[in-house]
């Protein structure tokens, strides 16, 4: 009972404190000339403001720390420098084919996901009886708990009892192949964590397209359709360029979350033959062999990854990305 009131109390005081931090921001820059419209502003998202101090920009740059010292949860920290780097690059079995992993994952599930989205959310954008209920539909993989999701898929892709391999095994037996052992066998785990990431097609991937597809002006289709367009070439020549805002932010969005695969992983657990996702390594490395600056290096290559890759798509979006108010 004392643990819950003190808990409780904690809970109460969290308001209290952000709402005197707010006052006092609030005079201080009234105090410092501001005018008032301004103070009450920052006096507003200062409780936003504190969030991302704590919560954000104290463990980004404790980790950046961290990964240069020889750190445990548990035990004293020692500077090392660029020490865990070295060995990451030099002598950890582990870490490139984690690298080797992570990036295929990404390079094959992210053009699967974007197309996929994209051709499912025109789908949906057609004016047919009972559509919003099939919208609906195809957004409740977005509501659907994670760790349950990976526990279905690991159901399925059982090389016993999955019924992914019994819907396989007549067509495999005509040829004499076994069943797959899909996350027993390193050659199989790849292709069936691509197949998985089918999953993230629905959802909220397919919520942006559709509302991408329905901000496009009907008077493009129409004038295209005047000069004799079809299809196709509407597809190509005004979908296309209308939507590629949208397109960019999937893109970017999607790789993002492809670098950073790691319940689904956690959960089905593929051979280590295999490769480790990056992430896993992370975990693995901080809180099971409690090696928290080697966890925290690998966490800051894979954010480098991701930070070189996303401005690389940056960089190319001017040649693919058309904006209606730009002028070229």
């Amino acid at each position: 009972m004392e643990n819950h009131l003190a808990t409780l109390i904690r809970w109460l005081l969290v308001p209290v404190v952000l709402l005197v931090i707010a006052s006092v921001l609030y005079f201080v820059v009234s105090k410092l000339g501001w005018k008032k419209k301004q103070a009450i502003g920052l006096a507003l998202v200062s409780p936003w403001i504190v969030g991302f101090l704590i919560f954000t920009l104290y463990p980004l740059l404790d980790s950046l720390y961290l990964s240069f010292t020889e750190s445990s949860i548990f035990g004293k920290t020692e500077w090392v420098g660029f020490g865990n780097y070295i060995k990451l690059f030099t002598n950890d079995i582990e870490f490139w084919p984690s690298i080797r992993i992570t990036l295929l994952y990404a390079a094959l599930s992210l053009p699967i996901g974007v197309i996929g989205a994209l051709l499912v959310a025109m789908l949906l954008n057609n004016k047919i009886k009972g559509i919003g209920t099939y919208r609906t539909i195809y957004f409740l993989p977005a509501v659907m708990p994670e760790v349950a999701v990976a526990l279905l898929w690991r159901w399925m892709f059982n090389s016993e009892s999955g019924i992914i391999n019994y819907v396989l095994s007549p067509a495999l037996s005509l040829f004499g192949i076994d069943k797959p052992n899909w996350f027993g066998d390193p050659h199989y785990v790849i292709g069936a964590f691509v197949i998985m990431s089918l999953w993230g097609i629905f959802g909220t991937n397919t919520v942006v397209f559709l509302a991408g597809l329905q901000g496009v002006p009907s008077n493009l289709y129409e004038a295209a359709e005047i000069d004799g367009a079809g299809r196709f070439a509407k597809f190509i020549h005004i979908t296309i360029p209308q939507i590629s805002p949208v397109i960019l932010l999937q893109v970017i969005m999607g790789m993002i979350g492809a670098l950073q695969i790691f319940t689904i992983a956690m959960f089905v657990r593929p051979t280590s033959a295999a490769g480790k996702f990056m992430n896993q390594l992370v975990y693995e490395r901080g809180f099971t062999q409690l090696h928290m600056g080697e966890a925290s290096a690998i966490a800051w290559v894979l954010f480098i990854i991701i930070l070189v890759l996303t401005l690389l798509v940056f960089r190319s979006s001017p040649a693919w990305v058309h904006y209606e108010s730009e002028r070229r």
